[in-house]
This record gives C-alpha cells, sequence and structure tokens, in this order.
C-alpha cells in the first residue's frame, strides 16, 4: 500500500491572496465589512484565524 499524497493543492492564480499577518493590526486584530456587517478577525496565540461576527 502506498501512502497518501501529502501536497497542498497549488494556489488558484485567478483570486487574491493576503497574508493574514499584514491585514492583522497592532491589536491583534482586524476588522472585515461584508454586506454592511463587521466582523472581527484575530489571530490566537496557536497561530489559528477566528472570524467572528
Amino acid at each position: 500500500m502506498t501512502e497518501p499524497d501529502r501536497t497542498p493543492p497549488p494556489l488558484p492564480r485567478d483570486q487574491p491572496i493576503y497574508d493574514a499577518h499584514r491585514l492583522i493590526g497592532p491589536d491583534g486584530t482586524a476588522l472585515i465589512v461584508l454586506d454592511e456587517k463587521t466582523y472581527t478577525l484575530r489571530i490566537t496565540r496557536a497561530g489559528k484565524m477566528i472570524l467572528t461576527k
């Protein structure tokens, strides 16, 4: 039996790519607006992203 391919899929070239660390401000959060609703994006100490309404 062979091991499964763990190579990540190629990134789409027709979509914008953003570095989350560059979006986050000095307080560790970024505000994102979608259809007049504001969401908060933050990066946890464990390096996970959390998006909350």
